[in-house]
C-alpha cells in the first residue's frame, strides 16, 4: 500500500511541477509583452514630443510672416474681418438635438414621375420612423431632380513650390 501511495504522490508532484512551469512561462511571456508595449509607448511619446517641437518651429510668427510676404501675390491673403468669425450661437444644431424625421411617403402626383423633387415626397400626418424603402425613394427622387446651376470655375492658379520652403527643421 505504501508503494501505491508513493507513486500517487510522485504523480501529483510531477503534475504540480509542470503546472508551475507553465504558469511561470506564461508570466514571462506576459512580461515580454508588457516590455514591448512600454517601448512602443515610449516611442510614441518621443514621436509626439518631436512633432510638437517641429510644429513649434513651423508655426513661428516670424517664419509665417516671411512666407506670407514671399507668397502674397500667389495666395492673395487678406486679414480676417471680425464679422467673419462665427459665434457658438450661430452654429447649426447637433444631430442629437434635431427632432426625429417625419415619415416620407411617395405621392401619386404625375409631376413626381417627371423628375420634380417638390412633388416627389410628402410628409405623413402621423408620427413614426421612416423605413429604408421610403428613405431610398426620397433619395432617388432628389437625385432625379434637375441639378442646380453651378458657378463658373475659377481660373487655376500656379501652386507655390512647397518643396523649397524652409521649415526651420533639421534635415538628415
Amino acid at each position: 500500500m505504501l508503494k501505491t501511495f508513493d507513486i500517487v504522490l510522485i504523480g501529483v508532484m510531477t503534475a504540480m511541477a509542470s503546472v508551475t512551469y507553465t504558469i511561470k512561462h506564461r508570466a514571462e511571456l506576459k512580461l515580454e509583452e508588457v516590455r514591448r508595449l512600454e517601448s512602443e509607448i515610449k516611442l510614441e511619446r518621443d514621436t509626439i514630443d518631436l512633432l510638437k517641437a517641429d510644429w513649434a518651429l513651423v508655426s513661428q510668427p516670424n517664419r509665417l510672416e516671411r512666407l506670407v510676404n514671399n507668397y502674397s501675390g500667389e495666395l492673395q491673403l487678406q486679414p480676417t474681418l471680425s464679422t467673419a468669425i462665427v459665434q457658438p450661437s450661430e452654429l447649426p444644431m447637433l444631430r442629437s438635438q434635431l427632432p426625429p424625421p417625419a415619415p416620407v411617403t411617395a405621392s401619386n402626383d404625375p409631376k413626381s414621375k417627371a423628375g420634380s423633387a417638390k412633388g416627389s415626397a410628402s410628409v405623413a400626418s402621423k408620427g413614426g420612423d421612416t423605413t429604408d424603402a421610403q428613405i431610398r425613394k426620397a433619395i432617388a427622387d432628389v437625385a432625379a431632380a434637375p441639378a442646380p446651376r453651378q458657378k463658373p470655375a475659377l481660373a487655376k492658379r500656379k501652386k507655390p513650390d512647397i518643396d523649397n520652403i524652409a521649415t526651420g527643421s533639421v534635415e538628415e
